[in-house]
């Protein structure tokens, strides 16, 4: 297998980098403690060519694949995981679009997100996260019209989107074969969105209830078919996980890093604390993880790229790699000791923004009955 990268990639890997490095990280912190989302990173990021990646060169886009895509989610979410978030998470809403919707809302909706508008992927209930199927909202057709009820929470970028894309059932007997999606606009009379919800990690990408009281969307509003939402969930889910995967990832490559630093230059008993075997360990453990889930990001997200099945590559690069990151947070806190409990060191951000990586975009555990399932098959 060929690791290397073109010349093409390691040139928008670099410009991620240095954006990251001149744009993010020196907002990352003030962003989180004061809860901001810094629209001014999203217009320079738009400016300079780093969002909205997948969009076809037939809508005005790069036309970017997968693997692209993830090689600047990662060095993001190495800025700021949470800022990473606020600038990436379009992409989930365009994985939707290229899955499911026609050539007149592709093109509607692409040219609205390459001028800088949020959408936001609505599918997430109170009581429906990583069982999609047994989601709550309803889309009763009512003429040529459909009426939606119901609600989604902890919706990403729903405070600045525009846009929704909605995840209503049309046959509640149906169970996943009754999911349709809909694109729905922010100003549709019965659509409001909540205040901001407050997080543990991650506070620079806003995430919000969104609720929809007697919505009125007509049926060309559809993505697909009726009863297709469901397979456009599944489909995103093995593009979006990748990326996922890589925002991990991003944030491991942060805690080697400031490990790195931070060992090798405190000293305990006469040698720096990386000398001593309890410390030197733990980074080599670290670095080891990190390699171990690029590498499996990364073979997920080519996979995409070449069409092949990815759905058990995407659940083993996501879990592996969002444990990795919660785990690496954790033992960054535990070498800088002390002062890894202290605002005013990055450990403390690293382990808060890490632990979200376990939960969205289907969780661990989650992950580890996909699979069984998948392995399952061949058995």
């Amino acid at each position: 297998m060929n690791f290397s990268l073109s010349s093409d990639q390691k040139l928008i890997q670099n410009l991620a980098r240095q954006f990251a490095e001149k744009e993010i990280l020196p907002r990352a912190v003030e962003c989180d403690r004061n809860v901001r989302y810094p629209l001014e990173v999203q217009t320079k990021a738009l400016e300079v060519g780093l969002l909205n990646l997948a969009v076809p060169t037939e809508f005005g886009g790069s036309g970017l694949g997968c693997f692209d895509v993830c090689l600047v989610s990662e060095q993001l979410a190495w800025g700021c995981a949470g800022i990473a978030s606020m600038l990436t998470l379009n992409s989930v809403v365009i994985d939707a679009l290229l899955c499911g919707a026609n050539a007149e809302q592709q093109r509607k909706y692409f040219a609205r997100l390459l001028n800088g508008e949020f959408g936001a992927y609505c599918a997430t209930e109170p009581g429906a996260g990583s069982d999609v199927a047994g989601m709550r909202t309803r889309a009763i057709k009512h003429g040529n019209d459909y009426l939606i009820n119901g609600s989604k929470i902890w919706i990403s970028n729903a405070p600045l989107a525009s846009f929704f894309l909605v995840f209503a059932k049309t046959d509640v007997e149906a169970g996943g074969r009754g999911v349709t999606t809909f694109h729905v606009e922010r100003d549709t009379p019965g659509v409001s969105v909540g205040k901001p919800l407050g997080k543990m990690g991650q506070r620079a990408a806003p995430a919000a209830e969104v609720f929809f009281d007697e919505v009125v969307v007509p049926a060309a509003a559809m993505l697909g078919g009726e009863g297709q939402g469901f397979n456009v969930a599944m489909k995103v889910f093995d593009r979006s996980r990748p990326m996922v995967a890589v925002s991990a990832v991003g944030l491991l490559q942060r805690c080697l890093d400031e490990s790195l630093k931070y060992a090798s230059g405190r000293k305990t008993m006469g040698k720096r604390i990386i000398d001593h075997q309890a410390i030197g360990h733990k980074v080599a453990d670290l670095a080891m993880r990190l390699e171990a889930s690029r590498l499996l990001a990364y073979q997920a997200a080519w996979r995409c790229d070449q069409g092949m099945r990815n759905t058990l590559q995407a659940a083993y690069a996501k879990a592996f790699a969002a444990d990795s990151a919660m785990w690496a947070a954790t033992e960054t806190v535990q070498i800088f000791g002390g002062m890894g409990y202290s605002t005013e060191y990055p450990a403390e951000k690293l382990f808060r923004d890490a632990k979200v990586f376990q939960i969205y975009e289907g969780t661990s555990e989650i992950q580890r009955n996909i699979m069984v399932r998948e392995l399952s098959r061949s058995a």
